[in-house]
C-alpha cells in the first residue's frame, strides 16, 4: 500500500471513529472514550486534513457542528515561613472565601504544578535557594538553582533591599518533559511519572551538572522576608520583581468583582490543556498588601489567598483484572488492575474496589472499558463501565475462597460482615508486611525509613535463609548484617503487587546496600530511626501493636487511665471498657489479643529491646470537660492536633475522632471539612480556636 493510500485510509478511519463517538455522546449520552482521547483523534484528523486538503469530505467532523466536547541536603531556615495554600473545589466554596476576604481587588494567577522554591537575595546578589521543606526549614539547592536559566544571579537595577526572599515555582514545560522522558527511556532509565516529579527530581540532584543539563524554568509569585518594603499591592510587587529581572507570569490579572474572578477561572479551565505547562487550578489573592496583613495567616496558609482546584480529570481505560490484597488485620480487599493511563498528572495502574459488594454495585466486569477518575486528584476511583463497548469476552469477578498469599480459607470476622478476612494472622506474609509498614506510619511510631517497600524487603524470604523479620518481635533487634543480603522487589505501595520490567519479569533491586557492597543510606537510616522510635510515647507503641480498633484516640485514653501498657494488659475487661473512648468492643479485642502467645512474644521482645512502655498520666482537672465528647478538626494555629486532644483528655474529656449527636462541641480550625459539615447538620455546637483557648483557661 502506497503512502497516499495509507493516509487516505487513516483519514477515513478517523472520520468514522469520531462520528461514532459523537453519535454516542450526543444521542445516547454515552462516552465511549475519554475527552482527552477524543481530542487526540480530532487533532490527528485536523493535522492530516491541513496537510492533505484534498482528503476533506462532507461528513468530516472538522466540517460539521457536533457540539462541545467535554538525598541529603544542608537544611536552610527560611527568614519568613513558607506557607501552603488552602483549597476550594466549588463555586460555592469560592464565593464563601471571596465574601470572607471582603471584596476586591483580587489578583488571579495560574497555579503551576511544580516545586516551590525560596530565593534569598542580599543587596541584589543570590546567596541562597531552598525548597519549601516543612515551611520553616528547607533543603539547600543553591548550586542547582544557579544552573536554571532565567533565574538571575544578580538582580537588575539599583537600590535593592538588604535582604529579600523571593518565592516561586520551578517546573518543566510539557514539551521539555516529554523530551526528557524520552531521553531517559532511550538510556534505559525509568521515566518520571509527571512534570512535577521531574522538576523535583532534577532540582534535587547531588551533581549540579545534571540539573544544568535539564531545561527547568521558574515563575515567581511572591515574596517572603522584606524589611521596609515600599510596594502597596501584589500587582505592584510583581512589577518590581519583573524590573529586577526575575521571571514573572504575563497571565495574572487584577480583577474587581467575584464575577470577574469566576470568569478567569472558567476561561483557564478551558485552556488548561493548551498551556505550555501543567496547572491544577487558579490562585486568587487579595491584591492590597495592607489587607493581606490584616487578614493574616493560619498555621499553614494565608487567609488572603486561596487555590481553586479544578475538578479531577476522567479517562477511559481497560480493566485488565481484579485481584485481592490482604491488609494488616487480614481484611481481603479487591483492587482493579488497569491498563496504565495518565490521569490528573500521574500514571495510574491500580484502583481500590473496597469489597465484593462494591464491585457488584459498580457493575464492572473484567475486560470492561471503565471510566476512571482521581477523586481530589489523589485517589484513583472507577466510576463504572462503558457498557456500549462490551464484546462478550468480559468476565464476572468472583471473590476467592482462599487467601491469595497464604492459602487460608477466607471468612467473615463475625456473622453479617460484608468483608472477608484471612484468619492466619501470624503466618500470612501479606498481613505481616502490612503490620510492619503500619508500625512506621504516622499513626503509630512515625518511622520515616520504614515505609511499605521497606516492609516488603524486610519480610520477604531470603533463599535459602528466612527473612530477617518473621514477626514484629524481630524489628528492634535488626543489625546491618541482617539487612545487607536483602534484595527487594519493586512493588506498588497501594497494592503490594510487584512491578514488571519490559520482559514481564519482576524487578529486583539491591535495597539495603550499594553496588560496592557498602550499606546504603536507607540501611543506616532505618537502624537509627528504629533506635529513636524506642523512645516514642507509649500510646504510639500501643497503636503500633495493631490491636484491632485500638487507634490513636483509644490508645491515648488507655495510657492516660493506666499509665503503662503492662497495666492495660493486666486490667479486667470491665475496667478497660469504662475508659472513655474504649467501650466493650475495644475492651474485648484487647483481651482477645493478649490471650495469643505470639502477641505476647512481641511485647516481651520490644520491652527487652528498650521500647518505651510507660507514660505519665494526665491529671484531670475538675469542672472543665469532664464527661464531654469533643472533636478537633482542621488546622489550628497554636496547637498541634495531639496537643489539643491531650488538653481535652487532661480535663476529663474524650477526644473523639467522629461527630455524633453526643458530641459536646467541635473545635474547627482551617480546612475543617466533612466533620464541620456533619456537626452543622446535627446541630452540634462549633467553636473556633480562640473560644477553645478560653474554655481551656476556664
Amino acid at each position: 500500500m502506497s503512502q497516499n493510500e495509507q493516509t487516505r485510509q487513516r483519514v477515513s478511519e478517523l472520520v468514522d471513529q469520531i462520528n461514532t463517538h459523537r453519535a454516542a455522546y450526543y444521542q445516547s449520552n454515552t462516552s465511549l472514550i475519554s475527552d482527552a482521547d477524543y481530542d487526540k483523534l480530532m487533532r490527528e484528523l485536523e493535522q492530516l486534513e491541513a496537510k492533505y486538503p484534498e482528503l476533506i469530505t462532507g461528513d468530516s467532523p472538522t466540517q460539521t457542528v457536533g457540539g462541545e466536547a467535554s538525598q541529603t541536603f544542608t537544611p536552610v531556615e527560611h527568614l519568613e515561613k513558607m506557607m501552603s495554600l488552602d483549597n476550594v473545589f466549588s463555586e460555592e466554596e469560592l464565593e464563601s472565601w471571596l465574601d470572607k476576604a471582603g471584596g476586591g481587588p483580587f489578583l488571579c494567577e495560574l497555579k503551576i504544578d511544580g516545586l516551590a522554591i525560596n530565593l534569598r537575595y542580599e543587596r541584589g546578589k543570590l546567596v541562597s535557594a531552598a525548597t519549601r521543606g516543612d515551611g520553616s526549614v528547607g533543603e539547600d539547592v543553591t548550586r542547582n538553582v544557579m544552573t536554571v536559566k532565567g533565574i538571575p544571579h544578580t538582580l537588575a537595577g539599583k537600590n535593592h533591599p538588604d535582604v529579600v526572599e523571593v518565592r516561586g515555582e520551578v517546573f518543566y514545560s510539557l514539551e521539555d518533559f516529554a523530551t526528557l522522558n524520552q531521553s531517559l527511556i532511550d538510556a534505559g532509565k525509568a521515566p518520571f511519572a509527571n512534570p512535577r516529579n521531574s522538576a523535583s527530581g532534577s532540582l534535587r540532584q547531588k551533581d549540579s551538572s545534571v540539573t544544568a543539563s535539564r531545561p527547568l524554568q521558574m515563575i515567581v509569585h511572591g515574596i517572603g522576608a522584606w524589611v521596609d518594603q515600599t510596594v502597596v499591592s501584589q500587582s505592584e510587587l510583581y512589577g518590581h520583581l519583573k524590573q529586577w529581572g526575575l521571571p514573572t507570569s504575563d497571565r495574572y490579572k487584577v480583577l474587581q468583582t467575584s464575577g470577574e474572578v469566576k470568569k478567569y477561572i472558567v476561561d483557564f479551565e478551558a485552556k488548561r490543556h493548551s498551556l505550555e505547562h501543567e496547572i491544577d487550578g487558579v490562585v486568587v489573592k487579595v491584591d492590597e498588601l495592607a489587607r493581606q496583613q490584616s487578614l493574616g495567616f493560619t498555621s499553614r496558609a494565608p487567609r488572603w489567598a486561596i487555590a481553586y482546584k479544578y475538578p479531577p480529570e476522567q479517562v477511559n481505560t481497560k480493566l485488565v483484572d481484579i485481584r485481592v490484597s490482604i491488609g494488616r488485620t487480614g481484611r481481603a480487599t479487591p483492587f482493579a488492575v488497569l491498563e496504565p493511563i495518565r490521569v490528573a498528572g500521574s500514571e495510574v495502574e491500580f484502583a481500590t474496589l473496597h469489597n465484593q459488594d462494591v464491585v457488584a454495585a459498580k457493575g464492572i466486569l473484567i475486560g470492561d472499558t471503565v471510566v476512571l477518575r482521581k477523586a481530589g486528584d489523589v485517589i484513583p476511583e472507577i466510576l463504572g463501565p462503558v457498557v456500549a463497548l462490551r464484546d462478550g469476552s468480559e468476565k464476572k469477578f468472583s471473590m476467592p475462597k482462599n487467601c491469595p498469599d497464604c492459602g487460608s480459607k477466607l471468612s467473615p470476622a463475625q456473622e453479617g460482615d460484608v468483608d472477608l478476612r484471612c484468619p492466619n494472622a501470624k503466618s500470612c506474609p501479606a498481613q505481616l508486611r502490612e503490620r510492619v509498614a503500619y508500625i512506621g506510619s504516622r499513626s503509630a511510631l512515625d518511622i520515616e525509613a520504614l515505609g511499605f517497600v521497606t516492609a516488603v524487603a524486610l519480610t520477604q524470604p531470603l533463599e535459602p535463609k528466612t527473612p530477617p523479620v518473621q514477626s514484629e518481635a524481630d524489628l528492634f533487634t535488626l543489625t546491618l548484617d541482617d539487612l545487607l543480603p536483602i534484595k527487594s522487589q519493586v512493588v506498588d505501595s497501594d497494592t503490594g503487587v510487584a512491578k514488571l520490567d519490559s520482559d514481564g519479569k519482576k524487578k529486583v533491586v539491591e535495597y539495603f546496600r550499594k553496588k560496592d557492597g557498602s550499606p546504603a543510606t536507607v540501611a543506616t537510616k532505618l537502624l537509627e530511626e528504629l533506635q529513636k522510635a524506642k523512645a516514642q510515647p507509649a500510646w504510639r507503641v500501643l497503636v503500633a501493636l495493631s490491636i484491632r480498633h485500638v487507634g490513636p484516640v483509644a490508645a491515648r485514653s488507655l495510657m492516660n487511665s493506666f499509665g503503662s501498657i503492662e497495666e492495660i494488659f493486666g486490667a479486667s475487661e470491665d475496667e478497660l471498657a469504662k475508659v472513655d473512648g474504649v467501650g466493650e468492643v475495644v475492651a474485648t479485642t484487647i483481651k482477645e489479643w493478649i490471650a495469643v502467645d505470639w502477641h505476647l512474644e512481641i511485647v516481651q521482645a520490644w520491652k527487652k529491646a528498650g521500647v518505651n512502655f510507660n507514660q505519665e498520666r494526665l491529671a484531670a482537672r475538675e469542672g472543665s470537660f469532664q464527661g464531654m465528647s469533643i472533636v478537633i478538626t482542621g488546622t489550628l494555629d497554636t496547637f498541634t492536633r495531639e496537643q489539643a486532644e491531650e488538653a481535652v483528655i487532661s480535663r476529663g474529656g474524650k477526644a473523639a475522632s467522629s461527630v455524633s449527636k453526643n458530641t459536646a462541641f467541635v473545635v474547627a480550625g482551617a480546612s475543617a471539612g466533612s466533620k464541620l459539615a456533619k456537626a452543622e447538620s446535627l446541630g452540634v455546637e462549633v467553636i473556633d480556636e480562640s473560644e477553645f483557648s478560653k474554655r481551656l483557661k476556664n
